[in-house]
């Protein structure tokens, strides 16, 4: 797990990239150099609403004063982006947390990226970082029209060849079967965008090799109820503490109780804020962060949604 930042930054730029979407330019606000990141990261915006909020960075890397993010305006959430929308302004402050990356762009000789509305922010660094590493890629990316998806200007700029823009009134849903229908050797998949569009690229790549596809979800997976039915034990092994964690309470709701800090925002398995190292016992991941792969290794977990199948559970606090 990387080392977790706290930064209070100030707000340098504020610009509208399509319709409900707004771009963030963030400074540290002591002025002081901006903690390294890697396509595919995503912050924390604490917001003077009471909401922790994921936003993918979508700069440059190699830019240590600046990170960018865009944000999509949802009048039906929990209040962080209309917060971000119509509140703030250049010049204020945000207290923000992270860089975090569930969603690294792993080295390959060639790429697929499919992106959906605001699930480009994730997937635009990614390219940059493809056509600096040399390799050969594709982007796919759909939107329902086009004044409402982002960066639409920097896809402009790219090789017309390479990508395909796919506004839903114009063109329909994406084609996913002609570029996925078939599978290409030494090819990696990453996709970011609404659960619609996840679940069908999903289904689509059943049949490419394991490890091909990368995706990054923005809300939780539905989920089945838990395989164990009663309560469990959880021990932290460095402070020695052991407590009861009954069925209807989170892991991390009881070491709250407990007085015991572990960082959270999402609460939804989502953000991956609250990853754990999991010493003992075996977990039922009910997570949306870690592929099928990473979970079988067992050696992490998620306390806000992630439970037991085992009596017990031993953690790394």
């Amino acid at each position: 797990m990387a080392e977790e930042h706290h930064l209070t930054m100030t707000v340098a730029r504020k610009q509208s990239l399509a319709q409900d979407v707004v771009e963030l330019e963030l400074r540290a606000a002591a002025g002081d150099a901006l903690p390294n990141w890697e396509p595919g990261a995503h912050i924390d915006v604490h917001t003077a609403a009471g909401t922790v909020r994921q936003y993918s960075l979508c700069g440059d890397p190699a830019d240590c004063d600046i990170w960018s993010i865009a944000i999509l305006r949802e009048p039906t959430g929990r209040g962080g982006s209309v917060y971000l929308h119509d509140q703030v302004v250049v010049g204020d402050t945000v207290e923000v947390g992270g860089p975090r990356n569930h969603f690294v762009l792993e080295p390959s000789p060639r790429y697929l990226f499919i992106a959906g509305g605001i699930g480009i922010t994730p997937i635009i660094a990614m390219v940059d970082a493809a056509i600096r590493a040399g390799a050969d890629w594709h982007l796919l990316y759909g939107g329902r029209s086009r004044a409402s998806m982002a960066y639409l200007d920097r896809i402009r700029d790219l090789p017309s060849a390479r990508v395909t823009v796919c506004p839903q009134d114009e063109n329909g849903l994406l084609n996913l079967g002609a570029v996925l229908g078939t599978t290409q050797a030494d090819t990696l998949v990453y996709c970011c965008g609404p659960e619609p569009l996840l679940d069908a690229v999903a289904e689509q790549c059943v049949h490419w090799p394991q490890g091909t596809l990368h995706i990054e979800r923005f809300t939780p997976r539905e989920l089945n109820e838990p395989i164990r039915k009663n309560g469990f034990t959880v021990e932290l092994k460095q402070s020695g503490g052991s407590y009861l964690v009954t069925p209807d309470q989170s892991i991390l709701e009881v070491l709250r109780d407990a007085g015991v800090y572990v960082p959270a925002a999402c609460e939804e398995g989502t953000c991956g804020t609250c990853e754990t190292r999991l010493l003992a016992g075996v977990a039922e991941h009910r997570d949306s962060v870690m592929t099928p792969d990473e979970q079988a290794s067992n050696d992490t977990i998620f306390v806000c949604v992630s439970r037991s199948v085992t009596d017990r559970l031993v953690l790394d606090l």
